[in-house]
Parts: structure tokens; C-alpha cells; sequence
């Protein structure tokens, strides 16, 4: 059973879905030279992705070039189907820092083949994941910023306020399709900086309040 925690709780979140959002900030979607879109787009990952504290991200022999994405990742603690955005917000429990591994070499065949890219995506290790900050400590989920350094040198770094699609319109949207779960994890889109990760990297993420407090941070390596 993977599981996710927040931080001063001794509640246990069995993680069930995760998903994970697709050009949710602007200045990506022009790096990746993809259009703007018009309703979220969204993919899954299974639980056995993840990975803590500490962890390490293997790379896939079929791959030559795995890429970070760094993300707010936003812990359920009520599930529900239907759920409208002025509600959206009272179902979160916690949020954290993740980062979204990609083989983008596999995706990019993929696409070109109009093939799924759940393998570019879902491998084992490719959800590095933070523990979570717990939702009533945070003002505003909007205005976080969001940092990945690797190897000491910052490679992304923006603020939740530039979201094309806000975390109330996201959790409305899958919901429409998906039944939420407790303990479902939402990963909210990366920000521009994506690039590759190579074995022996050092890769740190973190989280940080307005007043540029460390709420949570993540640790990994590659090899």
C-alpha cells in the first residue's frame, strides 16, 4: 500500500489515483510549442510511482533522456463525484511539492505514433513525492511559489498564481469523469525550465509560502 502523510497528523492517506495535469501554465505550453488548452488536460500514474524522501528515480533502459517537472501536488482527504468549484477547495487535505519524470524521448515517439504515454509517464519511480502541509495552514493555494533545483542550480521556478486552470476548476472538472477517493493525489501542471536529468543527479523541490517560508521540500537522486 503506498500511503501519504501530513505533516504533525497521524493520518494515513492510501494513495489510489494519481493525476496529473498537462500544460497548466502558460510559458510550458510555448517551451513545449503545444497550444493553450481549452479545458484541462489530464493523464494518470499509478500509486507505485511514487517515491519519498531520500529516493532514487531509475531510468528505464528503453530510455535516453528523462526530463524533470516539478509540481504542486494537492492531497485529497474526501472523495466525491460532481463536485462544483465553490466546494472544490473543502475536500483538500494537504498540499506538497512533486515532480513528474518523464522519458521524453518514449512520449515523444508516442505521440508521434498517436500512441498512450502512460509508459513515458507511470514507470516505477516516476512520481517523486513530498509529504503535504496541511490545507488550513494555507492562505492561498494560488499564490505559492515553487522551485526545483538540481545539482544547486535552480532549473525551474514560478508561482501556483500563474495556473491556467485553478485547483477549484481542476478537482470540478475530473470529477465530472472520475470519482475522487480519499487519498487521490492531483499533480497541477509544471512551469516552463523542464530539461533533462541524467544519472547522479541531485535533485531538490521545494515549496514555499509569499513570505518565502519552506513549507515542504523533496530530496531525490537519479541513477
Amino acid at each position: 500500500m503506498t500511503k501519504a502523510h501530513i505533516i504533525g497528523s497521524n493520518d494515513i492517506f492510501e494513495v489510489r489515483k494519481i493525476f496529473c495535469i498537462g500544460r497548466n501554465y502558460a510559458e510550458h505550453a510555448k517551451e513545449m510549442k503545444a497550444d493553450i488548452p481549452e479545458a484541462p488536460v489530464f493523464f494518470l500514474k499509478p500509486p507505485t510511482a511514487i517515491i519519498g524522501e531520500g529516493g532514487v528515480i531509475r531510468i528505464p533502459s528503453i530510455s535516453k533522456e528523462l526530463h524533470h517537472e516539478v509540481e504542486m501536488t494537492v492531497l485529497l482527504g474526501r472523495g466525491g463525484k460532481d463536485i462544483s468549484c465553490g466546494n472544490a477547495l473543502n475536500i483538500v487535505a494537504g498540499y506538497g511539492i512533486g515532480l513528474d519524470m518523464t522519458l521524453r524521448d518514449v512520449q515523444s515517439e508516442a505521440k508521434k505514433k498517436g500512441l498512450p504515454w502512460t509508459l513515458a509517464k507511470g514507470f516505477d519511480t516516476s512520481a517523486p513525492l513530498s509529504a503535504f502541509v496541511p490545507a488550513d495552514q494555507i492562505t492561498d493555494p494560488h499564490n505559492l511559489d515553487l522551485k526545483l533545483d538540481v545539482n544547486g542550480v535552480t532549473r525551474q521556478k514560478s508561482n501556483t498564481k500563474n495556473f491556467i486552470f485553478k485547483i477549484d476548476e481542476l478537482i470540478a472538472y475530473i470529477s465530472q469523469f472520475f470519482t475522487f477517493e480519499r487519498g487521490d493525489i492531483i499533480f497541477t501542471g509544471t512551469p516552463e525550465g523542464v530539461a533533462p536529468a541524467a544519472s547522479g543527479d541531485r535533485l531538490e523541490a521545494q515549496l514555499s509560502s509569499p513570505e518565502h517560508t519552506v513549507l515542504v521540500s523533496l530530496k531525490v537522486s537519479v541513477q
